[in-house]
């Protein structure tokens, strides 16, 4: 294959999702109103938890980082979208969308992650509550998150190398509202073999290890909540892990029901809609599900708006 078409020369087309003017304005409206509420949901939490010192825990240390990755997530693809809606141009060059998916790949790995941290505290405190404060140390509350953030990193700079030695071919256009992995390998021009092998086996063990670790906690919790004599008891245990459950639901049935259509349809051009659930709606949704069911994060919401609680 000639080099001479290689994306170092080059820019990429994001499609998006329609060219019909009066959709691209209302598309405008509504995803810069989604974007502004998840950063300031998801802010206020992180506030919350850094000012109240109620919450100075081990669980509201892990939502702080769960709801500053959100802010990152989102950030990483909505504003160059507005962008593009706003200017009508689709234009991303070379460096930026390496840039985006980079970021991209790190901040969902570091939130699915964060996800299994958050799954084992609650393992920690309802399975072994005598033992919880002496385990869930500071220093190894920091260790996990901070594990997390390498392992994220590490892999995004992997995938971020596998594609840097890629050569693409016209047209670059794609069918998508930001620089996805899978979709800009699949423009490549190049053999992409070992691309393939490395993102499915990467998607397969980070996505899996992270996963197989929530449903190995919940089994144990279940099991745990099942001992309790008392109805009081067990609802209040259980009620400890309603968000954390809401919130893992949501990120893995939209993120996965995404990838097994895209797959089951093979029409590449029906992931930038269904994509939207996972990248911009979770996000969004996240503050609200952990708020509304938890009495602590409302009181030091109260307390940072100046209210009494």
């Amino acid at each position: 294959m000639e080099p001479e078409n290689h994306t170092r020369l080059s820019e990429f087309l994001l499609l998006g999702f329609s060219e019909a003017p009066g959709l691209q304005t209302f598309l405008f409206g509504l995803f810069l109103s989604m974007y502004l509420v998840t950063i300031f949901g998801n802010l206020l939490i992180v506030l919350a938890t850094i000012t109240d010192s109620h919450l100075h825990k081990p669980m509201y240390f892990f939502l702080s980082n769960l709801s500053f990755a959100d802010v990152c997530f989102i950030s990483t693809t909505i504003p160059k979208m507005l962008v593009n809606l706003q200017t009508q141009r689709k234009v991303i060059s070379y460096g930026a969308c390496l840039m985006q998916m980079s970021l991209f790949l790190l901040f969902v790995g570091l939130e699915d992650f964060l996800l299994s941290v958050m799954a084992y505290d609650r393992f920690m405190a309802i399975c072994h509550p005598l033992h919880y404060t002496v385990t869930m140390n500071p220093q190894l509350c920091v260790l996990l998150v901070l594990g997390s953030w390498i392992t994220a990193a590490l892999n995004s700079l992997l995938q971020n190398s596998m594609v840097l030695q890629l050569s693409f071919c016209a047209p670059l256009e794609i069918p998508h509202f930001f620089c996805e992995l899978n979709q800009m390998v699949q423009l490549a021009c190049s053999d992409t073999f070992v691309n393939d092998m490395v993102m499915y086996s990467a998607t397969g063990i980070l996505g899996g290890v992270p996963l197989t670790g929530i449903l190995l906690s919940y089994s144990k919790i279940v099991s745990s909540i099942r001992t309790i004599s008392s109805a009081q008891g067990k609802y209040k245990a259980f009620s400890t892990c309603v968000s954390h459950l809401s919130v893992v639901f949501l990120f893995y049935c939209t993120s996965l029901g995404v990838y097994f259509s895209s797959a089951a349809t093979h029409d590449i051009y029906s992931n930038a809609p269904a994509s939207v659930m996972y990248t911009v709606v979770t996000p969004m949704l996240n503050p609200f599900i952990y708020s509304l069911r938890n009495k602590d994060i409302i009181r030091a919401l109260k307390i940072f708006f100046g209210r009494k609680p």
